[in-house]
């Protein structure tokens, strides 16, 4: 199932496009930064632990040592964040892992423009993106109630995806993003008012970034009987060390390496968490979903009508610098309350 190396034209026909990133969209944000004054004092708190990419909505992370924050999110040349995802081929409305735990299992690299998706029931399989970019036409596909440009990957990736989800009359698409800024922002809750359009990113559920605390998960599985969890119950791009447990429900701006974020939300969780990420095994009590609503739901009447029973682990950031910015393991991270 393997493909050839992706032929020269393709990739600097890709490429280009691709480059248009760095144009206007990134002048208007840098507009943006302008308006905005960020803080002058700084405290540090801890270290960059961890840097996750997941090129797949719903699938597998890749581990960085180093990364480049843009305004659609994590980058490392043609490893983006999120800049995949599978959708129903009957409606192109997106899939998530919390119906379809297997996609947890789903393991994707990239080099160079070629994609490899490994799985443990299934042969590998490699997608040249630059190709898909340069020779598929764009259809429109759906990710929360906001339609989206996309790519279709072919025929023999979609193949292989509705292989091994293995669901009767149900087809899927693996499906590429096609533009060159975020999403729409859709039904995004009007109490969160440092949220810009800008903001979303790619395929993630909210925003293009989200940081755990490594001591809220810790203090977390104090709290747990039957099931000890770790990050990546939580599908963060930024683990950090050092902190104190929950501090992070007071900061209001981070800063990692070169790049200053801004606290949007908290970042309010779903019956994802409540699958163990490498066996793709629900809990049957439900947690930690279940012990985090016991002391973790928002505290503030008014956001807490739009987070409902949903509690808080982590945050949801924006990028408030320059895009183009790097990250590395053992950055020290900043906060401004």
């Amino acid at each position: 199932m393997a493909v050839s190396n992706p032929v020269p034209h393709y990739v600097t026909a890709a490429v280009s496009t691709v480059g248009v990133l760095g144009g206007a969209y990134y002048a208007y944000q840098a507009y943006q930064e302008k308006k905005n004054k960020l803080p002058d004092e700084w405290k540090q708190v801890g270290y960059l632990k961890r840097l996750y990419v997941y090129p797949i909505k719903s699938c597998a992370p890749v581990l960085l040592n180093q990364g480049e924050c843009t305004s659609l999110g994590m980058r490392v040349g043609w490893l983006r964040d999120r800049v995949l995802m599978i959708v129903d081929a009957k409606d192109n409305n997106f899939i998530t892992a919390r119906v379809y735990p297997e996609l947890l299992k789903v393991q994707p690299t990239i080099k160079n423009a070629i994609l490899t998706l490994e799985h443990p029931s299934m042969e590998k399989i490699e997608i040249n993106l630059a190709e898909v970019m340069v020779t598929q036409k764009q259809m429109n596909a759906t990710v929360w109630k906001a339609e989206v440009p996309v790519y279709d990957c072919g025929d023999e990736v979609n193949k292989w995806i509705t292989k091994f989800l293995a669901r009767p009359d149900m087809n899927f698409r693996l499906v590429y993003y096609a533009a060159q800024k975020c999403r729409p922002k859709v039904g995004a809750p009007k109490v969160f008012t440092k949220w810009r359009k800008s903001d979303t990113g790619i395929f993630p559920d909210e925003l293009a970034f989200n940081l755990i605390n490594e001591a809220s998960v810790d203090d977390l599985n104090t709290r747990l009987n039957d099931v000890k969890v770790n990050e990546t119950y939580f599908r963060p791009n930024f683990l950090l060390t050092g902190a104190q447990a929950y501090d992070e429900d007071n900061w209001k701006y981070l800063k990692i390496g070169e790049n200053i974020f801004e606290v949007i939300k908290p970042c309010t969780r779903c019956i994802l968490t409540t699958i163990d990420p490498e066996t793709g095994v629900r809990n049957k009590n439900m947690d930690p979903l279940q012990t985090l609503r016991n002391y973790r739901l928002v505290e503030d009447p008014l956001v807490r009508k739009a987070t409902g029973i949903s509690p808080r682990m982590g945050v949801q950031l924006a990028l408030r610098s320059g895009p183009g910015g790097q990250v590395s393991l053992n950055d020290p991270i900043y906060v401004a309350y």
